[in-house]
């Protein structure tokens, strides 16, 4: 029996599930609709009418997990009645109950530690942004086999991903689907925070999306389609790379408060087997200060060779800037001599070929990818992460590469291999470009 009142008393219908026999629910919404609320709310539920009693909770990491599943302010722990109150132990990643039900938590960055658990509910979180989607939901799938009826929540803002799609197909079959807006929860958020998001985003594509929860399927004309960003997901072991750079879209942005675009960083390299990696998204709207030390960061985290970056806008700003936070660091200017569409082509082809990897989860980086079409730019604000990839793959992938940059590879994530160049670990300006001969690092 539920106690009097419980969650549902607070709950809109739409987020109260279904009645019937159906294996998931799907409930697809905008941000602050209380998905949080609706999910914790429905684990809850099983828990107390003995519904459940091994439940996993998978989240994009295991922060999230944490910090929004558990923790957050619509999560388990604060929503649960004094009385029916579990206990957390974050070093087990479990909640357990006082009639002894527990939930486990796991990250979608970690898809064998599902490999194993039995569940008879599980809640999966913000599934559009899970790093490896379809494993960690294969092996979450798998090991959804105890009681009678096992069921699964998904509590996401849409995004245009296979495993999504494939659900939404599901509808009217196993799946029950609810869909949900952003403002059907305006009682419940400041009346400024709703003002300035539909002042801001109402109408466009990212406010359909983050707002209104609509799947928005591939821009007319994109560059780059979903379908090419998926298969461009790579989640093994990181190649031997001949070389990495860090490549820097400048902008006038003076930091956070200001009106310019954020300055995109993007990190990449190119690997032995010639495909290109791309390693990480540092883009910030900072200050120069700031992103400045967060480029040199990530050149020395990453074991780059150099830091590129474009000249026709603030180049010799841009190489002050390194300068100033590292005398010492690589640095070259490109020359945009071609539009931005003109200089996104070729990558795009790239990927088309299927010869880059996406080494991480970049939704940010992504979403600006697809919205480059032959006719321009369709997203809104720069394309500063777009920007940035293009001038790494540019750098890494449509230049003839010098014999004197393969002499050694870059191993990231561990020790690297002892070059056998004759410089003994050293790679010169001349080696890596055909120029004079500067020396520029270890690697």
């Amino acid at each position: 029996m539920l106690a009097d009142g419980g969650w549902r008393a607070k709950a809109r219908p739409n987020q109260i599930p279904q009645e019937g026999d159906w294996l998931g629910w799907l409930l697809m919404a905008g941000r602050g609709f209380g998905k949080t609320f609706t999910g914790a709310g429905w684990v809850s539920e099983l828990v107390e009418t003995g519904a459940a009693g091994r439940i996993a909770l998978v989240a994009p990491t295991a922060a999230d997990a944490r910090d929004t599943m558990v923790e957050g302010q619509s999560g388990l722990l604060r929503l649960a009645p004094s009385w029916n109150r579990p206990i957390y132990e974050p070093s087990k990643r479990r909640l357990t109950w006082p009639n002894g039900a527990t939930a486990t938590t796991f990250s979608s960055e970690e898809a064998d530690r599902l490999r194993g658990p039995e569940h008879d509910a599980a809640w999966a979180d913000e599934l559009a942004a899970w790093t490896d989607a379809q494993a960690s939901w294969d092996m979450l799938m798998f090991g959804l086999r105890l009681g009678k009826h096992p069921r699964w929540l998904v509590t996401t803002t849409p995004k245009p991903i296979k495993l999504l799609k494939e659900l939404l197909a599901r509808e009217g079959r196993d799946v029950v689907v609810t869909r949900g807006s952003t403002l059907d929860n305006a009682a419940n958020l400041p009346p400024s925070f709703l003002k300035a998001i539909q002042d801001r985003y109402g109408g466009t594509r990212l406010g359909r999306q983050e707002i209104n929860a609509e799947l928005l399927e591939d821009v007319q004309g994109a560059l780059w389609t979903r379908d090419m960003l998926e298969k461009a997901r790579f989640t093994g072991s990181i190649p031997d790379l001949k070389r990495v750079v860090v490549a820097i879209d400048p902008s006038g942005t003076g930091g956070q408060d200001d009106g310019g675009d954020a300055v995109g960083i993007v990190v990449a390299g190119i690997g032995r087997d010639g495909l290109g990696y791309v390693l990480a998204d540092r883009t910030v709207k900072a200050s120069p200060a700031v992103w400045g030390a967060r480029a040199v960061a990530a050149y020395h985290e990453f074991r780059a060779d150099r830091i590129v970056a474009e000249r026709n806008f603030g180049g010799a700003m841009v190489q002050h800037v390194i300068r100033t936070v590292n005398p010492s660091v690589p640095y070259r200017e490109v020359t945009a001599s071609r539009g931005k569409i003109q200089r996104a082509e070729p990558i795009a082809a790239l990927y088309e070929q299927n010869k880059v990897r996406h080494v991480g989860n970049f939704t940010e980086l992504e979403d600006q990818l697809a919205a480059m079409t032959g006719e321009g730019y369709v997203g809104e604000g720069s394309p500063d992460r777009a920007d940035a990839l293009v001038w790494a793959l540019t750098e890494l992938m449509t230049k003839p590469q010098a014999q004197g940059a393969v002499q050694g590879f870059y191993r990231i994530g561990g020790d690297p291999q002892r070059p056998t160049s004759k410089h003994d670990g050293l790679i010169t300006e001349g080696e890596l470009a055909g120029g004079f001969a500067t020396t520029i690092g270890r690697y």
